[in-house]
């Protein structure tokens, strides 16, 4: 897919983009790692099976979800929280398998934090037209720990804005194997995804995963 199909995207030609302070996106990180962790999150998913969760307003998310790790985050009519047992199942979250482990550590640390050790893992699926409005992440307790996003399957165009909603934000093509990590000062940052556009990926066909490591306590 090409840039020229988007407006004002910015350049993805270095294997490294500065989005804001403390926000970078590394290119083609997790490309060494993609088939481990789609084969992995197939196991996740036949324990903990993607679900259209409802927000608090009562809308249903047209992005699907699962997690793994010691918890999950979830939302239904009650909130957003975060919670160590799947609601559908009412048994524990499955474990984060140790490639997921890895690609986020060492994100982590290539993007400038070190330390960083997830215990949750939210996986999202994105069909064509999915899309994740402009929201912060802000439910995870401790806020001095990034997040890091590890995306795969086709191409989607990520917006990433400033502390407060009315912030204009820029647009950015994330590719499959890119990785995306955000803290410090931009860790409240606004960010979504703009509608999934239709194509063809060799390993995920008509679909977009996405890999987002927290520390919630």
């Amino acid at each position: 897919m090409q840039l020229d199909l988007f407006e004002n995207l910015s350049p993805s030609a270095n294997d490294r983009e500065i989005l804001a302070e403390g926000a970078t996106v590394l290119r083609g990180r997790a490309l060494d790692k993609a088939h481990e962790l789609i084969e992995a999150i197939g196991q996740i998913t036949t324990k903990a099976p993607f679900r259209h969760l409802i927000t608090p307003g009562g809308y249903r998310m047209s992005v699907a979800m699962t997690n793994c790790g010691q918890t999950g985050w979830v939302s239904d009519q009650r909130g957003y929280r975060y919670q160590a047992t799947d609601p559908h199942t009412g048994q524990a979250w499955p474990a984060m398998p140790e490639c997921f482990t890895q690609v986020a550590i060492a994100a982590a640390e290539a993007a400038g934090y070190r330390d960083f050790h997830p215990v949750a893992c939210l996986i999202n699926r994105y069909v064509p037209g999915a899309r994740l409005s402009l929201h912060q992440d802000k439910d995870e307790g401790d806020l001095s720990c990034p997040i890091v996003s590890v995306s795969l399957g086709l191409p989607a165009v990520f917006q990433f804005g400033g502390l407060q909603r009315t912030d204009t934000p820029r647009k950015y093509l994330l590719q499959h194997g890119d990785v995306a990590v955000w803290g410090g000062p931009s860790r409240l940052c606004y960010h979504g995804v703009l509608p999934l556009k239709d194509g063809q990926h060799p390993l995920l066909g008509r679909q977009r995963l996405n890999l987002t490591f927290r520390v919630a306590r």
